[in-house]
C-alpha cells in the first residue's frame, strides 16, 4: 500500500466514526513494516475521555497489538495535524514519521482550535491559565532518587 492509501484509511475512519457519533472528525493509522498495526478515531465524547484523540487511540492500539511500548520504525498517518498532546504522544512512542491531512488552521475553522495550548505552553508556569503550585518536593524527589538507583528499571 502507498502513503496515499494509508492516509485514505485514516480519513475514512474519521468520516465513519464522526458520522456514527463517536466523536470529532479525526482518524489515525499506524503502519509498521508495511502492515497496519493500529487504528484510531476520536472517542472523546463517546468514551468520556478527553485524551481519546485519534492518534492516542491508534498509539494505544498499536502498542497492545505489538505488545511493546516503543513504536520505533512506525509511521503515523492522521487525518489532521496533531494537537500538542498527540504530537507529544507520537514523540514518546518514538514514531519515526508522521503524515497528516488537514492543518491546525483547518481544524480551527471548524472550532477545534489548539492555538491556546501552543500559547499556554510557551508561557512560564506561573503565567499559565491552569494554576500550578509545587508541593511536597522532597517526598516526591525521594521516589525519583529510588528510580535512579533501581538496577532493574526498564528505560523508555
Amino acid at each position: 500500500m502507498s502513503h496515499d492509501s494509508y492516509m485514505r484509511r485514516a480519513i475514512a475512519l474519521s468520516r465513519q466514526h464522526m458520522q456514527a457519533g463517536a466523536g470529532g472528525p479525526f482518524g489515525a493509522v499506524i503502519v509498521l513494516d508495511g502492515k497496519v498495526v493500529g487504528e484510531g478515531w476520536n472517542q472523546v465524547t463517546s468514551g468520556n475521555d478527553p485524551t481519546a484523540h485519534a492518534e492516542v487511540v491508534a498509539i494505544r492500539a498499536a502498542c497492545r497489538a505489538l505488545d511493546r511500548f516503543d513504536l520505533r520504525g512506525a509511521v503515523l498517518y492522521t487525518s489532521c495535524e496533531p494537537c500538542p498532546m498527540c504530537l507529544a504522544a507520537a514523540y514518546w512512542a518514538r514514531i519515526d514519521r508522521l503524515y497528516y491531512g488537514n492543518t491546525q488552521s483547518d481544524a480551527a475553522a471548524i472550532d477545534f482550535d489548539d492555538a491556546f495550548l501552543y500559547r499556554e505552553l510557551s508561557l512560564p508556569m506561573p503565567q499559565r491559565g491552569l494554576r500550578c503550585e509545587q508541593i511536597l518536593h522532597d517526598e516526591a524527589r525521594a521516589v525519583f532518587d529510588e528510580w535512579a538507583a533501581k538496577p532493574d528499571k526498564i528505560r523508555y
